[in-house]
């Protein structure tokens, strides 16, 4: 019996013979640099759901004068990064657009970046 078990465990320890992969072989639907709008093949990557850095921290007042704050939601040309790409809840994306536009207006914060 434990020679049986032994038998099994070296012949599931032996190297497989590589194999060849062509083109064609990796034409599926799921190689397709048009595929799914993740990549890849279903079920290795996980995007991880986007969460409200506002509502997680219990800010309701976004306050125009903190320009720490507000440079994190603007891209590198002035422009504001949509709630798709950051993650904030609607009512806070309102708020952080409504600051970040009195920032640009009494010049805390430029409207567009020199080229």
């Amino acid at each position: 019996m434990p020679e049986e078990t032994q038998a099994r465990a070296s012949a599931a320890d032996a190297p497989t013979a590589p194999q060849a992969t062509s083109g064609a072989a990796t034409s599926g639907p799921s190689s397709r640099a048009g595929g799914r709008p993740g990549g890849g093949a279903r079920g290795k990557f996980f995007r991880r759901k986007k969460v409200c850095k506002f509502c997680t921290e219990k800010i309701d007042a976004i306050p125009y004068r903190d320009v720490r704050l507000l440079q994190g939601f603007v891209a590198e040309h002035g422009k504001i990064v949509p709630r798709r790409l950051t993650g904030v809840c609607t009512t806070h994306q309102r708020r952080l657009t409504r600051a970040i536009k009195q920032a640009r207006n009494i010049a805390l914060l430029p409207f567009a970046t020199r080229h």
